[in-house]
């Protein structure tokens, strides 16, 4: 009962029809780099360290470049991951790879924006882009241990793809849209994480249920 109630509960933020119209603008390119049998873990390598020039551009006060950037980096996200499955070169190292290079550069991209709103007198914003990266790494945390321990966890609101996006795209409208995409963040990180913590929850007692009344029917 309560899973089938959590499928009731759907807020999209980034809706399918955008990703993968987006991806079928990249195609062309990704069927090259297929062609050419690159290395994903290139594409991963590239990405974060383009994550490392925005979090630098953010932190300089160049925020409009730190949102671009973010995005670029983004893409090369799309990259690796494409090109991995089309080419059969999908590795447990790669998977390790790809999810560390993230967060790292998740973390140092927030930095970076945190630094910028400290220097620019923004504490209340700055409190909130430490609670994002929070939230934001609590998220993959949930996911990361969920899946050691069998579950399927691909729920939430505010997934990479929608972090991502958010922070590219308020940077390059205006610092304020910014905040306001922060704060977001800040809010919707954490609750994508108790999303899934209450997804896990109730795919074990789902599970537990299934158990039960096996045992039930046995007898």
């Amino acid at each position: 009962m309560e899973q089938a109630a959590w499928k009731k509960i759907k807020i999209i933020i980034l809706p399918d029809w955008i990703k993968n119209g987006f991806i079928k603008l990249l195609q062309p390119i990704i069927d090259i780099f297929i062609k050419a049998q690159v290395n994903p873990n290139v594409f991963t390598t590239i990405g974060f360290i383009v994550s490392l020039f925005s979090a630098y551009f953010f932190a300089a006060g160049y925020i409009r470049i730190g949102g671009v950037l973010i995005l670029l980096a983004g893409v090369f996200d799309i990259f690796d991951g494409r090109v991995a499955r089309a080419t059969g070169r999908v590795t447990k190292f790669g998977a390790l790879y790809d999810s560390t290079l993230d967060r790292y550069s998740e973390v140092i991209v927030f930095f970076g924006v945190i630094y910028y709103f400290i220097m620019a007198n923004h504490i209340l914003a700055s409190v909130a882009a430490s609670i994002a990266l929070g939230g934001s790494i609590m998220v993959s945390y949930v996911r990361a241990r969920a899946e050691g321990l069998g579950f399927s966890c691909r729920v939430g609101i505010m997934q990479r793809t929608e972090r991502v996006v958010m922070l590219g795209i308020t940077a390059i409208i205006y610092k304020y849209v910014l905040i306001a995409g922060v704060v977001f963040i800040a809010l919707f990180a954490n609750v994508t994480a108790i999303q899934r913590i209450y997804y896990i929850w109730a795919q074990e007692n789902g599970k537990k249920d299934e158990k039960i009344n096996g045992l039930n029917q046995l007898d």
